[in-house]
């Protein structure tokens, strides 16, 4: 019988390297058994390991995706292009299964188990975000263990005699660091089991005084265990993201960021608003190497404790904006837009579906950290990502290496207010704080300059 038709397009191949092609249809063992779908003609890179599938895919139910064989995920290029291949196909891994905690440990927020708490800056903090770094940290350290981590959160607030949720009564430490224990236990490798002191040792591996940079340059992964710690405490609405990059020598050599409540669109409906297609939910990890560009996917659906799907690459790219009263703004959830320096020449809106002049903007309804906004712009579904700087906040590195490299590779640009790329060594004892001019500007590139002018012509007066 035929395995092809002019309705379908696979490809199954032996080995890498990675495999791009509008109209793949080459078959050599050797090959695993899948259900086959008819779709249309698009482009996309698939990339798993072997038996090794290369399919282009536009809509593919959860069902038609499992496999029965566990499947390591690699990065959509090959090792030789990519100088961080094996650094990058580890922080793939750890921040997928990374996100797989969050999801766990929301499931049991909405259930009722609210271990919502509350730090000394009075911003939340869950579970998840001590899971989450304390995961990575052991995962990075097994495999890397001479590269330093730089990373939000310290064991200090665990290691109180009572820690105080938002909505409820206090929490023994030891509760808290046993929760802890056991939403990693579930996502760590290694045979051997873990106990608390592992966990406290992991999480403080990345906190402030875990390490002592100076001013020659270095190597270090930057950690942001949930960028958007509200928007994960909101609902499945607003975004929250887990992001990790890798620092050489004062340049981001690569970046992972996984946001589990991504909605994903068919390609084909991606800009369409007539369409009927609902969105689904899988999440994606989006991976950037330098020079190799930004890639992302959706999340591997998991049986029992191996994941089995075929890991479809899609290259991304900014948008094409180059006008400004036509590009898809965001701004920090705390900031307005009349605290922007553009507030002077435009007004905003909310609403995509009004008919705006040249005069106003769109502003995006994304929530709630900033690297939620790198993703919109790394993904061409925002054009700008417009931050300011206040005297009574501190700028964090976590909040912004992953989404540099990942809009940079893209096409985009980042820069402060002057045109300055940011400096992620300036903090030379810590590399914790950076230091921008006025603020930050995210752009898809063809807007950059025009903005900066701007901003710079109008700052002061806002």
């Amino acid at each position: 019988m035929a395995l092809l038709n002019p309705s379908l397009r696979l490809a199954i191949r032996p080995s890498d390297p990675p495999f791009r092609s509008s109209n793949p249809r080459v078959l050599s063992p050797p090959f695993a058994l899948i259900r086959l779908l008819p779709i249309p003609s698009t482009h996309a890179l698939i990339s798993i390991s072997s038996p090794t599938v290369s399919r282009v895919s536009e809509l593919n139910p959860p069902s038609e995706r499992f496999l029965p064989f566990p499947i390591q995920v690699e990065p959509p290029f090959p090792p030789e292009k990519a100088r961080f291949h094996r650094e990058l196909e580890a922080a793939v891994d750890v921040v997928e299964r990374a996100c797989r905690l969050c999801v766990d440990v929301k499931i049991s927020l909405l259930s009722g188990d609210r271990r919502i708490l509350e730090k000394d800056d009075r911003t939340p903090v869950t579970i998840a975000d001590f899971g989450v770094q304390a995961l990575i940290s052991l995962e990075l350290n097994r495999l890397f263990p001479s590269i330093p981590l730089v990373a939000e959160e310290d064991s200090g607030f665990l290691r109180s005699n009572s820690v105080k949720p938002i909505d409820g009564e206090g929490y023994n430490g030891d509760f808290l660091v046993e929760a802890i224990l056991s939403a990693v236990g579930d996502k760590a490798s290694g045979s051997d089991p873990l106990i608390s002191d592992d966990v406290l040792e992991a999480i403080d591996r990345g906190g402030k005084d875990a390490n002592s940079f100076d001013t020659e340059p270095a190597t270090y992964w930057v950690l942001d265990p949930i960028d958007g710690t509200r928007g994960f405490l909101r609902g499945s609405d607003a975004l929250y993201v887990v992001g990790l990059a890798l620092i050489v020598k004062g340049e981001i050599a690569l970046g992972v960021m996984g946001c589990p409540n991504w909605k994903n669109y068919p390609l084909s409906v991606e800009n369409n608003k007539n369409s009927k297609i609902v969105a689904s939910e899988d999440g994606i990890i989006m991976v950037a190497h330098a020079g190799c560009g930004t890639w992302k996917k959706k999340f591997s659906p998991v049986i029992g404790n191996c994941r089995g799907t075929l890991d479809i690459w899609q290259r991304c790219f900014v948008d094409n904006s180059s006008l400004v009263h036509k590009a898809r703004f965001c701004i920090p959830d705390s900031q307005s837009w009349e605290f922007m320096p553009l507030s002077a020449l435009f007004s905003s809106t909310i609403d995509d579906a009004e008919c705006r002049d040249e005069k106003v903007v769109l502003l995006m309804p994304t929530c709630c950290g900033s690297l939620c906004k790198y993703l919109m712009v790394a993904s061409g579904r925002a054009s700008v990502f417009i931050l300011r700087t206040r005297a009574q906040t501190v700028i964090k590195v976590w909040d912004h290496a992953v989404g540099v490299i990942c809009v940079n590779e893209a096409g985009g640009q980042v820069s402060d207010w002057s045109g300055n790329q940011l400096d992620f060594a300036a903090d030379t004892i810590g590399r914790r704080i950076i230091f921008p001019s006025g603020g930050v500007l995210v752009t898809n590139g063809k807007l950059h300059g025009e903005l900066t002018e701007m901003i710079s012509s109008n700052s002061s007066l806002v």
